[in-house]
């Protein structure tokens, strides 16, 4: 079979047409195999048009467009970008809207004057609409030639100090963590530009690092946290050469400062999807980093420890999923909880009374906790409460009802209880009765008060013995009746 020399002009004419189609429809004509083995090392600039994404100006924040629209209007280029877009990409409602501008953090601050100017290690701007925060950051260069310490500096280990090394668009989408964050919203056009094949990704439901993943996770350990809090999130499956780093690289986490994780650690296990993260966190050995003693205690007793800590994810899921608060306290009260009882039976066994064993316990265990995950002390205090009325709750002394029931940590402390026999603790019912008690009226609480008398409830160890009164034949001759 012969080809005609017209032939190939017309095959080759329609696969040139084929591909700049494709091109147009934001749709890249490589994939990513086809650099450094998966991983995006280069940009590769994809415009989207308005009718090939699913991105509508009415899910977008009024505040965020009035942001882009002055900074376009004075000059400098911005887009909305990152997770808002990803959000708005897969039909989720963005918690908040980031914007990435040309134009320098001082020169944006002189454009609005209810900004401010924040960070050292990262310089932003949050532009503040009442309660509605838009935060601008400066697009971001590579700083590896960079010597300039004022702008950018590394740790030893590779950690990046501080980042304020601008450059390009394209520059900025190199620098960031994964593909399904590097993808910016044009408004004036109603385009989505594409870099990184971050489009690509969100279709199939793929996480993938820019860059090379192990410098990557040495410039900020932060990253792996990230990947396991997106996956669980967005129900994504990280791409394999993004996550097999991250089981030999987990150590790094205790070069970040222990605030820092206790934010990060808020966004993982109260997002809505804790359950699911504390799972992948084990899987990518991360937990340990995080919270050593509770993971010793899981590798050591098993299953109930990990009930109460999956039952108290299962409750702040539900609680997030309804829109109702949250407090940090409850949920490590409970991921620290078999660490400190733990303790507590050692210095038990040592001789300590029960009492001061278990505040012994709680002032160490949270202690240590805080050289990992720094905790403030309006929640460190909470914990604590929330652990000492455990005991008191599980004895019902009957003086004690009225007192416990107004108690300003009552209800913490009562679903910290149900919590526990949902994962399997013998209480002697004791959350029931707590239950019953407080759906009764006056009458019915007075009298299952003094069902508890007529049974014995279970008496304090504290309390003092009545001194027993010597028979007249034994008294002291000359001592008076």
């Amino acid at each position: 079979m012969y080809i005609t020399a017209a032939a190939v002009m017309v095959l080759g004419g329609t696969l040139i047409f084929w591909l700049m189609r494709n091109r147009k429809q934001g749709k890249p004509t490589h994939s990513h195999s086809d650099i450094a083995g998966g991983a995006v090392t280069e940009a590769s600039k994809t415009i989207i048009p308005r009718d090939h994404h699913p991105i509508s100006r009415k899910h977008i924040s009024d505040n965020a467009l009035k942001v882009v629209n002055r900074l376009n209007s004075q000059g400098h280029e911005a887009y909305l970008v990152g997770g808002c877009v990803r959000d708005l990409y897969l039909d989720l409602r963005p918690k908040d809207f980031d914007v990435a501008t040309s134009a320098s953090p001082e020169e944006v601050r002189g454009l609005f004057r209810n900004s401010r100017l924040i960070g050292r290690r990262f310089k932003l701007v949050h532009v503040l609409f009442g309660r509605e925060m838009i935060e601008v950051a400066t697009f971001r260069a590579n700083h590896e030639n960079h010597h300039g310490q004022e702008k950018s500096h590394h740790s030893d280990s590779g950690r990046i100090l501080r980042d304020n090394v601008y450059g390009t668009m394209e520059d900025d989408a190199m620098r960031r963590d994964f593909t399904v964050n590097a993808l910016y919203y044009d408004s004036r056009d109603f385009t989505v530009v594409d870099f990184c094949r971050g489009e690509d990704d969100i279709r199939t439901g793929t996480l993938r690092l820019i860059g090379d993943p192990v410098t990557r996770y040495h410039e900020d350990p932060v990253r792996m946290i990230r990947a396991i809090r997106f996956a669980a999130k967005l129900d994504f499956t990280i791409a394999p050469e993004t996550e097999q780093p991250i089981f030999e690289l987990g150590h790094l986490l205790r070069d970040i400062p222990s605030a820092r994780l206790f934010d990060e650690v808020l966004k993982l296990l109260q997002s809505g999807n804790g359950v699911r993260t504390f799972e992948l966190l084990r899987q990518y050995q991360l937990f340990a980093p995080l919270f050593p003693a509770t993971e010793h205690c899981l590798n050591e007793q098993g299953g109930s420890v990990q009930s109460l800590i999956i039952e108290s994810l299962k409750s702040t899921d539900r609680r997030v999923r309804q829109n109702r608060p949250v407090t940090p306290a409850f949920l490590f009260a409970a991921l620290l909880w078999a660490p400190m009882k733990a303790l507590s039976r050692d210095l038990m066994e040592q001789g300590l009374p029960p009492v001061p064993a278990l505040q012994q316990s709680a002032m160490t265990v949270i202690g240590n906790q805080c050289n990992h995950t720094a905790i403030p002390k309006r929640f460190s205090m909470m914990v604590r409460d929330i652990w000492d009325l455990q005991g008191r709750l599980e004895r019902r002394q009957p003086k004690q009802i009225d007192i416990l029931l107004e108690h300003p940590k009552f209800r913490a402390a009562y679903d910290f209880l149900i919590l526990r026999e949902q994962a399997g603790e013998d209480l002697s019912g004791a959350g029931k009765w707590w239950t019953e008690i407080q759906e009764v009226d006056e009458h019915g609480r007075v009298s299952m008060i003094r069902g508890l008398t007529a049974k014995g409830a279970p008496k304090s160890g504290n309390k003092r013995r009545r001194r027993r009164r010597k028979p007249r034949s034994e008294q002291q001759p000359g001592v008076s009746e």
